[in-house]
């Protein structure tokens, strides 16, 4: 029998709930993995393709999915040791995955057409009743689901109106071009933050502007049947909606921020709020929040009056990555944090 070269590290996946499998009679019927898993795993049914190995015995798992869900995202980890069909076998789920495969290859089929996913092509589907997905031997991948919700609320302030018809993306994604590529990369790093129990999964601020990230990325990376009113250039927009927006990021800096509401206070659409940064400062609302957001943690260390470390007031405002966070300060300032910090100390 094949080794299982594509077992999950179970050190990288402390943060994650974690189900094997290595008994094929939790392959049949209703899957027992499946059953302890979050809520939103339990409309899959698994079955491994090659009956005959539904009667072998093996002493290692052949399936393998670790599950970690917070705010808006969940993030999957897979494993499958043997060709496996996915069947999504309940009512039109209200996630949409974007999948990257990193070994193997495997199939989307939906209403009887088939898409082909490898490392170079990637996945977007939202599961629906009889959704199908089929996995080569030794096949792994990771999955990125996101809340339809979040998805198409995003999308009508960036159209600034209303949806006449649901969000829908085409099936295959070119990773190698364009926003896809960066799609790819975000989502990949995505996976490594959620891995890190202190990461940005653990820290609301830093989660809702990663989300906010994700989200707008998603939607232009991603080819869908909005890409088009996407394309369309940009709306007029007033410099005062930057002074009412940089007020609102300003007093609510250490807060999970969205950018709804960042536009909801500037009195303008997330696609205004967007163009108009764009058009007056050079930089997306999300640059300016992060901007402001160390210009806080700058003023903070300055003052050295808490006594808190620089990793506790840069985790007030969201920066959870220390050695990407310093060189973000160094940049930004010229200086490290630390040496901010110990001259406040002597004064």
């Amino acid at each position: 029998m094949q080794a299982n070269v594509l077992a999950l590290d179970p050190a990288r996946l402390g943060a994650f709930n974690v189900v094997s499998a290595s008994d094929p009679a939790e392959f049949e019927n209703l899957l027992r993995v499946s059953q302890r898993l979050p809520d939103a795993s339990r409309s899959y049914k698994y079955r491994l393709l090659d009956p005959a190995l539904r009667r072998t015995q093996f002493d290692s798992p052949i399936l393998t999915l670790a599950i970690r869900s917070t705010g808006a995202l969940l993030a999957c980890h897979g494993g499958s040791r043997f060709a496996t069909e996915v069947l999504h076998d309940c009512d039109d789920s209200d996630l949409v995955g974007f999948t990257t495969v990193l070994h193997g290859e495997m199939a989307l089929v939906e209403g009887g057409v088939s898409t082909r996913a490898t490392a170079a092509q990637g996945l977007a589907f939202r599961p629906r009743h009889q959704t199908r997905i089929l996995t080569s031997d030794q096949s792994a991948r990771t999955n990125v689901f996101i809340k339809v919700t979040e998805l198409e609320t995003a999308l009508e302030h960036m159209l600034d109106a209303r949806l006449p018809r649901p969000l829908e993306f085409v099936p295959d994604i070119d990773w190698s071009r364009g926003l896809a590529a960066s799609l790819k990369w975000q989502l990949a790093f995505l996976m490594q933050e959620f891995e890190r129990p202190d990461g940005v999964a653990s820290n609301a601020v830093a989660l809702a502007s990663m989300t906010d990230f994700l989200v707008t990325l998603a939607l232009r990376a991603a080819p869908n049947n909005y890409s088009g009113q996407l394309a369309i250039g940009p709306a007029t927009a007033m410099p005062a909606y930057v002074r009412r927006a940089e007020a609102f990021m300003r007093a609510h800096c250490a807060e999970p921020i969205r950018l709804t509401d960042v536009a909801a206070a500037a009195g303008c659409s997330v696609r205004t709020l967007g163009d108009v940064f764009r058009r007056f400062c050079g930089r997306t609302p999300l640059a300016a929040l992060h901007r402001i957001r160390l210009e806080q943690v700058h003023a903070e260390l300055s003052l050295g009056a808490t006594g808190d470390t620089v990793g506790t007031v840069a985790r007030r405002y969201g920066f959870t990555n220390s050695s990407r966070f310093t060189i973000a300060f160094q940049r930004r300032f010229g200086e490290a944090p630390s040496e901010i910090m110990r001259r406040a100390a002597r004064s």
